[in-house]
């Protein structure tokens, strides 16, 4: 997936700015960025505080750091049972 070019933060600020009374088109213009990008950084990010975003980027990344190494276990178990499985 391509990474943000919007930090947690500032994607952070632009939802403090549309609550504060700014119009979602102004936002976006201002941003550069669609509506629906906006809706969506709006439905993963709102209510949040920074800290809270911070938070949920850790747990994003050692999160998919332990998927990898379940899949990596998962491999070598099933080449484990190949050759065991096989009569020599």
């Amino acid at each position: 997936m391509k990474p943000s070019r919007f930090s947690e933060e500032q994607i952070i600020g632009m939802l403090k700015e549309q609550e504060a009374g700014s119009k979602t088109a102004d936002i976006c213009r201002k941003y550069g960025i669609s509506a629906a990008t906006f809706y969506k950084f709006k439905g993963k990010y709102g209510g949040m505080d920074v800290s809270d975003a911070r938070r949920l980027k850790a747990l994003e990344d050692e999160n998919a750091r332990l998927k990898k190494l379940l899949a990596e276990q998962m491999l070598d178990n099933a080449i484990l049972k190949d050759v065991a499985s096989k009569k020599w």
